[in-house]
């Protein structure tokens, strides 16, 4: 008889690893414990070779569905005198070392089963969960993993539940948030004495009258409608203040999901998996949800229940006659992070709802819903929340180091990296708004408390003005931290070489909208040379003058007009006639420009697309970021559908020019030849393909210019920008042509939502 212990590290904890670990050592006639230790599963087993063999193979080769095996080590003890009678769960231990926690899981197949069947006594139970599902991170308090330490603490098992969760052979042993409709949290309707059922019902009463309803989820609240009311919509929008930002539609099904989109290979794995993200899908010609739903969109954001009671607004046996697609948003004030509690939503987002959908169990981590992309036949994130985070990253090389990153000012996220392994938090939000500043001070205190992380570095960006730079400089005053302020655009390449888990030399192609420069200006069409321990400027797309502060960012005509009046002698006649501006408007831009009046050079390229969109009249301003740019995409797109061959420019000017080593992509003609076409009445969409086509022939260019020069064959593609599928594809095939590696973004966002991925890999390399 041999002993050994094993120790397991990765997501093993919230997903039913040690009940599954005690299953099999049973079915072997293993003997022996097993314990969290916080940072790993801890198993001490005691048999035969051929039974311990056996043990380890099924550890390695049929984990729970929701584990994720990262490492296991397994150790004979010689000698070991203990003789165990029987394999049984013991009680947890905190130790220090890597730590792993599970991300929420959607309501598996079999508690929705459970649901809605009659004779099942937690049917109709808001709260219905497993081992396989439900809440983890979003509710708990500290490592390692157990109900004392979670929101569930304050509801005392009753005796069914009890037994189920101390036996084997239930499903919900050692399940931590396990409950019932006579011992688990209660619905209800904020100011009113109405619960349970009953809550459920008045709401989906609410919105089938065209009412707007915020109901309480696992990591926030949702702002919710139907769909298919264009009146309920549009009232929305008129309360969120947001006119034209695409809304997410929570629908009921896959069938109702293929009824009303093009599902492509892979996409139903994420739609129906354990973390059911809100993913962009291809619109069909004939939807049943209204046209405002994603306006000017080729695509429109869906997601299926992942919660017992968005379950239960479906399909709650009342005989109310449901919808089956319901608008479901964040429930957030624009700006600020989502609403988590009834004091916070009551105070924020009660003048958006006509009903208040409510329970009792606390969210301890706010978590808002992801959302991504698809490209390549795999997810293209644009922002990493629920079901994701905080599933590490691992970095080799990085040593044993720990350091945190703040991240950037807008759609932000934190990271916290230690050993090695870098922990992004989940959306916070954007942080003009103090509310969201106090959501990340309280965030990032929680976090490292449950990783036992003790950051000795802090890294945020360089821009003087961001409240995240003054957030880190009191931060790391106040914990005796070391500051280290990381460049925004390499931050940007820095995540993607992490992601990818790339430690070599890259060109940076570093594409957004807004980066603090080295030399004071603004930076945003970046070409880099870049390891992980510095970077080198060697190129960027043509300056022009930005001028009128945070306005030119909203507002794209003032871009437009900028280029063509650096480019053109006749650029106000040329303005006036595509509509970008009158000659008023003309003339105050040059003399503010002249006098250098809120006016300051920039390299945006995110600025850049809006200006090409304001040039070919598709968008003059936008409500929302990345409004007008993500329009131009989609004319382009339109134009793209139509190719049955090879596309051939129309622009032949010069892809750069070099002076002295520094590379100058040719944009402002590009704008100029664009401006004139569509003078000449050429077809918008042909002219927003030309764009796309064009900046990524000279992208290309550039790459090929400076491979020739370092010898750097591999590139990595970040920043915002690159949110853009169509010129993330042309650009890529492009280098794959001409012989380079390319890094691209997956679960990682490339936009302001990654940047803390990248911060925190230089701190920890550089410390």
């Amino acid at each position: 008889m041999k002993t050994v212990k094993i120790h397991v590290y990765g997501i093993v904890q919230g997903v039913g690893f040690r009940p599954f670990i005690s299953n099999l050592a049973d079915s072997l006639g293993i003997k022996g414990t097993v314990a969290n230790k916080g940072s790993y599963v801890e198993i001490m087993a005691q048999g035969d070779e051929w039974q311990l063999t056996r043990f380890e193979n099924g550890i390695k080769n049929a984990p729970p569905e929701r584990s994720v095996i990262l490492e296991l080590d397994s150790i004979e003890l010689e000698g070991f005198k203990t003789v165990f009678e029987r394999f049984e769960i013991i009680e947890s231990e905190k130790e220090y070392g890597k730590i792993f926690i599970s991300p929420d899981i959607a309501t598996c197949d079999r508690c929705r089963g459970e649901l809605f069947d009659k004779d099942n006594r937690r049917y109709l139970h808001p709260f219905i969960n497993c081992t396989q599902c439900g809440p983890r991170l979003t509710i708990l308090d500290s490592m390692p993993y157990d109900r004392v330490r979670t929101s569930m603490k304050r509801f005392p098992m009753c005796k069914s539940c009890e037994e189920e969760y101390y036996s084997p052979q239930s499903r919900r042993y050692d399940a931590q948030p396990v409950c019932c409709n006579d011992c688990g949290p209660e619905v209800y309707i904020i100011g009113e004495e109405t619960k349970g059922l009953a809550a459920i019902t008045k709401v989906r009463k609410t919105i089938m009258s065209g009412g707007i309803a915020a109901i309480k989820g696992i990591g926030g609240f949702h702002l919710c409608c139907d769909a298919k009311n264009e009146a309920a919509v549009m009232r929305l929008r008129e309360l969120k203040h947001r006119p034209m930002k695409p809304f997410a539609v929570m629908m009921k099904d896959m069938d109702t999901a293929e009824r009303e989109c093009i599902i492509k290979q892979g996409q139903e794995q994420y739609l129906t998996g354990w973390q059911k993200p809100i993913m962009l899908l291809e619109k069909r010609a004939e939807q049943s949800i209204c046209k405002m739903i994603a306006p000017d969109n080729l695509t429109v954001g869906v997601m299926l229940p992942y919660a017992p009671v968005q379950m239960l607004l479906f399909d709650c046996p009342d005989g109310v006659e449901m919808s089956d697609c319901l608008v479901m948003t964040s429930g957030n004030v624009r700006g600020a992070p989502i609403c988590r509690s009834d004091e916070d939503a009551v105070k924020e987002i009660g003048s958006f709802c006509d009903i208040m959908l409510s329970h009792n169990r606390d969210i301890v981590i706010r978590a808002d819903d992801s959302v991504c992309d698809w490209l390549y036949g795999k997810p293209y994130m644009i922002r990493r929340s629920r079901g994701f985070a905080p599933l590490p990253f691992m970095l080799k090389d990085a040593g044993e180091g720990q350091a945190a990153a703040i991240g950037g000012e807008l759609k932000n996220s934190f990271c916290i990296a230690s050993g090695g392994m870098l922990y992004m938090s989940p959306y916070i939000g954007d942080m003009a708004d103090l509310r969201t500043l106090r959501a990340l001070d309280e965030s990032l205190e929680r976090m490292a408390d449950m990783l036992e992380a003790s950051p000795q570095t802090l890294v945020c960006d360089t821009h003087p003005m961001y409240n995240t730079v003054s957030f880190a400089e009191e931060y790391a005053k106040k914990h005796g931290l070391a500051l280290i302020k990381v460049q925004h655009h390499y931050a940007h390449i820095l995540s993607c070489m992490a992601e990818n888990n790339y430690s070599g030399q890259v060109i940076g192609l570093s594409l957004d909208g807004t980066g603090y420069g080295d030399d004071g200006t603004i930076w945003g069409g970046e070409l880099l040379l870049c390891d992980n321990f510095g970077y080198s400027r060697l190129g960027s797309i043509k300056p022009f003058t930005q001028t009128g502060g945070d306005l030119s960012a909203k507002e794209g005509w003032r871009i437009a007009a900028a280029i063509l009046r650096e480019r053109l002698e006749n650029g106000e006649e040329v303005c006036e006639a595509l509509g970008i501006c009158t000659a008023k408007e003309y003339g105050m831009l040059s003399l503010m420009a002249q006098k250098g009046l809120n006016s300051v050079r920039s390299t945006s390229c995110g600025r850049l697309f809006d200006a090409v969109s304001a040039i070919l009249g598709i968008r003059r301003s936008s409500t929302f970021e990345g409004e007008a740019s993500t329009a131009l995409m989609y004319h382009a797109e339109l134009f793209e559908r139509a190719l049955d061959a090879p596309y051939k420019a129309g622009f032949e000017g010069k892809a750069f020019r070099e002076d002295d080593g520094f590379i100058t992509l040719c944009t402002s003609a590009l704008a100029d030849f664009l401006a004139q076409r569509k003078l000449a009445g050429d077809d918008t969409n042909r002219l927003a393909y030309e764009f796309h086509f064009s900046l990524a022939k000279m992208l290309i260019s550039a790459c090929e210019r400076i491979g020739e020069r370092s010898g750097i064959k591999t590139a990595a593609l970040s920043g915002g920008v690159f949110q853009n599928r169509l010129l993330v594809r042309l650009v890529n095939e492009g280098l794959c042509e001409k012989g380079f590696k390319v890094l691209l973004h997956s679960l990682v966002p490339p936009n302001d939502g990654g940047i803390a991925l990248g911060q925190a890999a230089f701190g920890i390399m550089n410390s």
